[in-house]
């Protein structure tokens, strides 16, 4: 029998930081109304992750959110360099442009990084997951769940009224953070190096033109007072955010962060001894302390139990270095999401929600290792060492392999590919080519929009016919592009980068993955395609094509 506070939902999210609400809104969009609730009043009301890599802002701008990201652009977008120092008035061991070693050529990708605090771009989804009709519940806490094979049982409570409202969703996404409290109570550990530390950040305001010396830096990493400090400049000029490392395990905690000691540590962290400062908020008891920020390195051991899924920090935690946690975090939400709602539409069989863990762990994996040798360098090392990491293979070049890929044979192992030199092979990011649209530059990854996309090359004109027929068949939404025909490639570059000949064409996932394709005209090409999208949607496990 149904209560009032009763709440059913195809869907719910726990967890309104970025990576949720990014599942919301991409859910949202494919037409499915989540359900998401946050225990904390509101969006993030400190800067947290500062940066997007190009690959994160590429999804948000399918999702035409590209432009109000950029116009609220934070100053680091002006302030490109980093450096390694004992102190910020002590010599240097390293200072590089991070922009200019980050930043993708424009045949690489039609976007850049996007420079915004994540308060910042909470907000923005927020507002774009609501219109789009999810249901977001800040001050709403998970108190209980049980997650059966017909469901997930949920309790919830408001913590303004206080009332509890029971919700049964088909799926459940922890978004929960690094915590990780609905992983841990499923009994589901991680690998890794775990917790590297904990750091105490907190805000103060001061006159650092003297010891800036004309640099105007995002990041500052020093040896003082504790190797591994950083300073950042805010949004609001003079004031800066100081992190300092902190050992629990030897009886350190953040309840030793007095005023006192804060003011201390920033005139030893800017090496000047008697600098004029305020801390933020101003003394009177000095409260709130400082924030306890926990330094983590771990991917856990499995992305998925039953119908709950692990998403964001809940599923993978590394170390800030090289920007990575969140992006990641949002592109395993934009990974699962279409995922799932292919599967709630009855368009997938269940087991392509398997394919999830076998292509998102691999990743964190490899990106883990990733952030641990930027970690190193950036702690340690010299502006060589730093060079020679290769962000944007990491980036972009990151390979899928499973069931929901059409692995050509004698694909190699390799899990990166050097997306400068793009192959097009299956289980890659479809590459991007700039295209024209009546006069109008278009790029290949501007097509895909949430639904599997055939791009035809210019002379295959039966693979378009085809994939019409097999659309309709299947009951599967397919975008059609044929190159020459409205989408012109006067560059010439479409052919060579996808891998196909001219009668060719490539089968493109919703996430933007290449899932097949076909360097030659098909012998059957309908029955080609529809034997392809049926595995790859896992559909011989419902056996309902029309």
């Amino acid at each position: 029998m149904t209560t009032p506070h009763d709440h059913a939902t195809a869907v719910l999210i726990v967890g309104g930081g970025i990576t949720g609400l990014s599942m919301a809104l991409f859910l949202a969009r494919l037409g499915l109304r989540p359900t998401l609730v946050e225990r904390h009043p509101s969006t993030a009301i400190m800067p947290q992750a500062r940066a997007f890599n190009p690959r994160t802002m590429e999804i948000y701008r399918a999702f035409g959110l590209e432009g109000e990201i950029r116009a609220r652009s934070s100053l680091l977008a002006d302030k490109p360099e980093m450096i390694g120092a004992d102190t910020l008035t002590g010599p240097e061991r390293f200072r590089i442009d991070t922009l200019a070693q980050l930043r993708p050529p424009t045949s690489l990708s039609p976007t850049d990084w996007g420079l915004i605090d994540q308060d910042e771009l909470e907000f923005v989804v927020r507002a774009a997951a609501e219109h789009g009709g999810a249901d977001v519940r800040f001050g709403t806490e998970l108190i209980d769940f049980d997650a059966a094979p017909d469901g997930v049982r949920a309790v919830v409570r408001d913590l303004g009224s206080g009332a509890e409202h029971r919700i049964h969703a088909d799926y459940l996404i922890a978004a929960d953070g690094n915590r990780a409290d609905i992983r841990a109570r499923l009994g589901i550990g991680a690998d890794g190096p775990g917790v590297l530390g904990h750091a105490a950040h907190f805000l103060f305001d001061a006159d650092l033109d003297d010891a800036l010396r004309g640099r105007d830096f995002m990041l500052a990493y020093f040896d003082q007072p504790v190797a591994g400090t950083v300073l950042s400049p805010l949004r609001q000029a003079g004031r800066w955010m100081l992190g300092v490392p902190f050992q629990p395990q030897q009886g350190h905690s953040v309840e030793d962060f007095t005023e006192q000691r804060c003011a201390e540590l920033v005139r030893r962290a800017v090496g000047i001894a008697d600098l004029d400062l305020t801390l933020v908020p101003p003394a009177a008891g000095w409260s709130p302390k400082p924030m306890d920020v926990r330094l983590g390195a771990a991917v856990a051991r499995r992305y998925r139990a039953g119908r709950v899924f692990f998403v964001g920090d809940a599923a993978h935690v590394f170390p800030p270095t090289g920007s990575y946690g969140a992006s990641t975090g949002i592109a395993d939400a934009h990974n699962l999401a279409w995922k799932l709602a292919a599967v709630l539409n009855g368009q997938a069989g269940p087991s392509l929600l398997d394919t999830y863990e076998d292509e998102r762990r691999p990743v964190a994996q490899v990106t883990l290792d990733q952030a641990m040798r930027l970690l190193n360098a950036r702690h340690d090392g010299t502006a060589d060492d730093l060079t020679a990491i290769d962000d944007l293979a990491m980036i972009f070049g990151y390979r899928y392999d499973s069931a929901a890929v059409r692995v050509e044979p004698h694909t190699p192992d390799e899990p990166i590919e050097d997306p400068r030199k793009p192959s097009g092979r299956p289980g890659l990011r479809a590459p991007h080519v700039w295209l024209d649209r009546d006069g109008t530059r278009v790029s290949t990854l501007d097509l895909f929009t949430g639904a599997f996309v055939v791009l035809v090359a210019p002379d295959g004109g039966d693979w378009a016919a085809a994939a019409r027929t097999a659309a309709a068949s299947l009951g599967v939404k397919l975008d059609i592009h044929l190159i020459g025909v409205g989408l012109q490639d006067p560059d010439e570059r479409f052919l060579d980068r996808y891998g196909i000949t001219s009668t060719g064409m490539s089968l493109v996932r919703p996430d933007g993955f290449v899932g097949w394709r076909s360097g030659v005209p098909g012998r059957q090409p309908e029955h080609e395609l529809k034997q392809v999208l049926t595995q790859l949607l896992a559909r011989k496990h419902i056996g309902h094509d029309r």
